[in-house]
């Protein structure tokens, strides 16, 4: 999942001087992913998430807390939730698991 990180923020494969950050954002991303999924780890199917909301992450570095920000008439505004663009994706995912255990009858 590093390499795919880094290709997309631009970085050098090869270099390896933000590797330790890059790393400690995807396994925190992971790990809140997997708390918002109740616990369940998260399928391989969602490491496009993982990957989007990691890149949202190192892109805040030095901004954290902030809500906007204006430079020379740019301004910029952050989602108070990193993975809001993602709650329809993440709901399916927590609806289909429900849907999976209906049905069955278990014996003990």
């Amino acid at each position: 999942m590093l390499e795919k990180l880094k290709m997309l923020l631009g970085l050098d494969q090869e270099d390896a001087e933000l590797d330790e950050k890059l790393n400690w954002i995807i396994s925190s991303t992971q790990k809140r992913l997997k708390l918002l999924l109740g616990g369940i780890e998260p399928p391989d199917e969602m490491d496009y998430i993982v990957i989007d909301v990691s890149i949202i992450r190192f892109n805040r570095i030095g901004s954290e807390g902030m809500k906007s920000q204006g430079v020379e008439g740019e301004s910029i505004s952050f989602s108070d939730d990193d993975f809001s663009g993602f709650r329809e994706e993440i709901q399916a995912f927590l609806d289909s698991q429900k849907d999976a255990t209906k049905g069955r009858l278990r014996f003990l």
